[in-house]
């Protein structure tokens, strides 16, 4: 009997839900992967400074104090698949205001809107872990971000090149434009072709709102004590690395052009060549992931993004910046389908909205260069952390363009810490 080959095998999964999501995920990561990069330079270019940076990516955070846990309860409750288009239709009426923004507040605003957008995150996490086997979650996970991810290794390059076309003003509005387009037409989609997988929904009128708000807050002390210790800490790695993409994540960009000296241009090209890499690592990273454990590879992650990250600073070029973005993109291809796959098979299905509502769904890009934090999905109790940190980011980065990276060392080592400690995958995985 001959053997099925890794790719064909990877794309087994590419039917019903997990194809739907894919797809949509393609476009929607293709316009934000020529957007969010130079999100901070279009701030600079409304006549903010290093602190507005900080505040417009302090603000997204602030809705998810609403947002998550009310998600978490109604994905438990009502199912999945209405939350996940809906919020497709307003993430892409908020966009309209950042491409008629005349100044930096109205980015503000946006992002702050656009925190409310979460509440897609913990249902679409939730129908992902349903769709996908416990045995194949890791390839599953690495198959939908390869596939996702190819189409967008242009798109950072082409946005830089067309924003040293247009400049920056002109050219992120028509970035910002094709992202709003794209997050209507998903929505639309998942609307249209997702199948739900919630056993327990059931009608919610508007009226019930206010007590499933209530329940979902009131649930969260419970959950946390339930919670084994090894996903406790798996919580407090998350909301480390979510802190280093809030306080490193914006300033790659303004690092890579003020202090190296690099252009919007040049600057794209490397997260081309880093996407690639990290595309191409993604399938044989997943079955890694499935055949030596999620919590050996989620470590090995993490030692590496340690001793490369910080190396950033001491960068004066192209090549030496590329290797160190190449490190980092390698180092996410293991850590998404680890923490994923983790993920899914530590919560049981029934809780799956909740928890992910309140850590996320685990799938964060190790030292995220997009400007944004690496989610897609944060969750309920890295809100506050992430407000904090996104807050302080732009006046680290004031009194020394070096500190962000100094956290990120020191954030990453707590990480490495918590996971030999504590961390291990479960003997039995949920379905």
């Amino acid at each position: 009997m001959s053997k099925t080959s890794p790719l064909r095998h990877a794309l087994t999964f590419m039917h019903g839900n997990i194809l739907v999501l894919t797809l949509t995920q393609t476009l929607g990561m293709f316009g934000r992967s020529m957007a969010f990069p130079y999100a901070s330079l279009y701030i600079l270019a409304l006549g903010g400074e290093p602190a507005q940076i900080g505040l417009v990516n302090s603000l997204a955070p602030m809705a998810g104090l609403l947002a998550f846990p009310i998600a978490g309860y109604l994905t438990d409750h009502t199912g999945r698949v209405k939350l996940i288009g809906l919020a497709g239709f307003f993430s892409g009426a908020v966009i309209l205001l950042q491409v008629l923004a005349p100044s930096w507040k109205w980015l503000a605003a946006a992002a702050l809107l656009q925190g409310f957008m979460t509440i897609q995150f913990p249902p679409s996490s939730a129908i992902i872990a349903d769709s996908l086997a416990p045995q194949d979650r890791g390839r599953g996970v690495a198959t939908m971000n390869m596939i996702s991810g190819v189409p967008a290794m242009i798109a950072p390059y082409a946005a830089g090149a067309l924003l040293n076309l247009l400049g920056v003003n002109v050219g992120m509005r028509y970035l910002y434009g094709f992202l709003m387009i794209a997050s209507l037409v998903g929505g639309a989609i998942h609307l249209g072709f997702l199948k739900e997988t919630s056993h327990t929904a059931e009608k919610l009128h508007l009226s019930d709102l206010p007590q499933a708000l209530k329940a979902a807050y009131s649930g969260i002390p419970q959950m946390l004590r339930h919670m084994p210790r090894s996903l406790r800490a798996f919580t407090g790695v998350i909301i480390l690395e979510f802190m280093v993409n809030a306080i490193a994540g914006p300033f790659w960009v303004v690092y890579a052009v003020e202090q190296i000296g690099l252009s919007s241009k040049e600057w794209g090209l490397i997260l081309l060549l880093e996407t690639a890499l990290r595309n191409l690592m993604y399938i044989p990273a997943g079955a890694i992931v499935d055949r030596h454990g999620r919590a050996k590879s989620m470590l090995g992650a993490l030692l590496l993004s340690l001793a490369s990250t910080p190396l950033f600073v001491l960068c004066t070029s192209f090549t030496m910046a590329l290797v160190v973005r190449l490190a980092a993109g390698a180092a996410t291809a293991f850590f998404i389908p680890a923490c994923s796959a983790l993920m899914a098979d530590t919560v049981p299905r029934d809780v799956r909205g909740r928890v992910m509502a309140n850590i996320g769904q685990g799938t964060i890009m190790i030292c995220a260069a997009s400007g944004g934090t690496g989610g897609p999905g944060t969750g309920f109790l890295v809100t506050i952390p992430l407000m904090i940190a996104s807050f302080s980011a732009g006046y680290l980065y004031a009194a020394s363009p070096a500190y962000p990276w100094v956290f990120a060392f020191i954030a990453t080592l707590a990480s490495v810490i918590l996971s030999v400690l504590f961390i291990r995958d479960p003997q039995k995985a949920h379905i």
